[in-house]
């Protein structure tokens, strides 16, 4: 006797159809499964949004590089790096991006954060009112820019600034002052 595994027209006999409960159990996982990452791709909207356009306005995928914004004494750090050093694509890629935000930030243009974010990011009028300097340099895996401040002031709005980034950003970094 045959066991049909969703007609419920004719009779079931579980020890004629062992599988049954297995395949229903299987199916219940994946659905399960599916539900849990629709509801996470739900739960954070805005996440999604400054994922997706910040992979358009960086010219690279962000689920193939690390992002870290470090609080200093002197202001802080936007390190980027290619998650495998042998995509020397993204390298390269992170490396033209921070040198153009480099040059971007030091004309106070703050256009690509603004994009990515969906506004203003906190620090960033007195940022552009500071004096700030903006250091590119270029990492193992990608590159880094060091923005620092005499002015205590801009020190704090830099750190608004990057505290804002870890946030939007869901980097974990801490957002107190590293040595």
């Amino acid at each position: 006797m045959a066991c049909p595994l969703f007609r419920f027209d004719e009779p079931c006999e579980i020890r004629y159809c062992q599988a049954q409960p297995l395949v229903i159990v299987r199916l219940l996982v994946i659905l399960l499964v599916f539900s849990l990452t629709l509801a996470a791709q739900q739960a954070d909207p805005h996440h999604a949004g400054v994922d997706s356009r910040g992979d358009v306005a960086m010219g690279f995928d962000h689920s193939m590089t690390t992002h870290h914004f470090i609080l200093r004494s002197y202001g802080g750090d936007i390190d980027v790096s290619a998650n495998d050093t042998k995509d020397t694509e993204s390298r390269d890629r992170i490396r033209h991006h921070l040198s153009m935000i480099q040059k971007k930030f030091s004309a106070g243009d703050f256009t690509d954060p603004m994009f990515i974010h969906g506004r203003v990011p906190p620090g960033v009028p007195v940022m552009k009112a500071g004096h700030v300097s903006y250091e590119y340099a270029d990492t193992l895996k990608g590159a880094r820019i060091k923005i620092a401040s005499a002015d205590e002031k801009t020190v704090a709005a830099i750190h608004d600034f990057l505290k804002f980034q870890i946030e939007d950003h869901q980097t974990g970094d801490p957002k107190t002052v590293q040595k």
